[in-house]
């Protein structure tokens, strides 16, 4: 039986990400959180489950619960700065063990493994999140009331070799050489007109604007 108390703990925890800022505004002009931004990112992955009948639909939905959460401590690093990644994740992954240390035992080792999976992205379910991460960032800046220098012109460059069909392959573990799909090539459809759909949305803002 796990520790009522670890876990109520690590949950009490987790609920600073709830004041951690992202470079990002909702549409009444207030900053987005880290923990809003994961919420709709697990809700967008969450209705996409069904055209993902490949993947497992319980690790995608908490790949997009957990990861952020190396946020924690440091906050938020926007991605138009292009932080160094090496910094980054030396930081990101001391908050993932202090929160694992909470958690203890064989559940604070699935939720470092958890997240692990996602940062080394290379299982469909981490791939997915990552591609409706970079969709989802898209989609709250279009939303947003967003300050007069905002530069739309990030959203068009921002993740598109998320979306290109070559992501999704990966080489095979085997003598073979063979290249694995790790999504069925309607996913990928899907997954293509959702950019293309997001991309006409920020092009049309940059002429209101």
């Amino acid at each position: 039986m796990k520790n009522v108390q670890s876990i109520l703990t690590f949950v009490e925890e987790a609920e600073r990400l709830k004041t951690v800022l992202r470079t990002a505004w909702l549409s009444d002009g207030q900053r987005e959180s880290t923990a809003a931004h994961s919420w709709r990112l697990a809700l967008f992955a969450g209705i996409l489950l069904d055209e993902f009948p490949e993947l497992d639909g319980k690790k995608v939905l908490m790949l997009a619960l957990v990861h952020d959460l190396g946020e924690l401590y440091d906050g938020d690093i926007s991605a138009a700065l292009r932080p160094d990644a090496g910094e980054k994740y030396k930081k990101e992954k001391a908050a993932i063990d202090c929160l694992a240390a909470i958690l203890g035992g064989e559940a604070g080792e699935k939720f470092k493994i958890l997240w692990q999976e996602y940062e080394a992205g290379e299982t469909g379910e981490a791939r997915l999140i990552k591609a409706l991460d970079k969709a989802e960032t898209i989609i709250q800046h279009n939303q947003g009331k967003n300050p007069p220098d905002f530069d739309y012109d990030f959203n068009l460059e921002y993740g598109q070799a998320y979306f290109q069909g070559g992501y999704f392959r990966r080489s095979s573990s085997g003598e073979s050489g063979q290249e694995e799909m790790l999504i069925s090539e309607r996913g990928q459809e899907l997954l293509s007109q959702l950019r293309q759909k997001i991309d006409g949305d920020t092009r049309r803002r940059m002429e209101e604007e």
